[in-house]
């Protein structure tokens, strides 16, 4: 990480209410937990973003407004606006093949088969840091469904008590 650059923290997601709770959207969830109640959102680069400082290091919070197969259009955007190199930016995102509410963090990789992340490594290249947030898979339900269809489907309560604590563990 460049200590002298800002960090962006990317949550991944898609654009208006009827995503809200989805498991699809745990990437906004978290994001917006990060940078708090009291933060204001503004709109750029096909973002909603917000800026804050912490440990002396400036902060920039990101929600592409794109949807999910296009984020990486405003994440690209507003890495090249503020000039902050790939290794500062963290992206948190869902993924299917982790059970509900386990964290795991990675720096490069592959997508995993998930478009956003495609769409980010496509626009800034794929070194940087990722947060992965568990959201179950369909078959650990025994539930027959299509994966399209799982993701954008809306946690149940204990899901969301689940995944609303293990937001809270997430270190910048």
């Amino acid at each position: 990480m460049q200590e002298n650059k800002p960090i962006m923290i990317v949550g991944l997601g898609n654009p208006g209410p009827e995503y809200v709770r989805t498991r699809h959207n745990v990437g906004f969830m978290a994001v917006d937990a990060l940078a708090g109640a009291d933060a204001t959102w503004k709109n750029e680069h096909d973002a909603l973003t917000t800026r804050a400082d912490i440990d002396g290091r400036k902060v920039i919070f990101v929600k592409p407004m794109t949807f999910m197969n296009l984020s990486g259009n405003a994440v690209g955007a507003i890495a090249r606006f503020y000039k902050i190199p790939t290794e500062n930016i963290i992206v948190i995102h869902d993924d299917m093949d982790l059970p509900v509410g386990k964290l795991r963090e990675k720096v490069g990789g592959g997508s995993a088969g998930h478009n956003g992340i495609k769409s980010i490594d496509a626009a800034v290249g794929a070194e940087y840091r990722r947060i992965r947030i568990g959201i179950g898979h369909p078959r650990d339900f025994d539930l027959k469904i299509d994966a399209a269809d799982w993701v954008l489907g809306r946690f149940g309560d204990d899901e969301l008590k689940t995944i609303t604590s293990v937001i809270k563990t997430i270190k910048i």
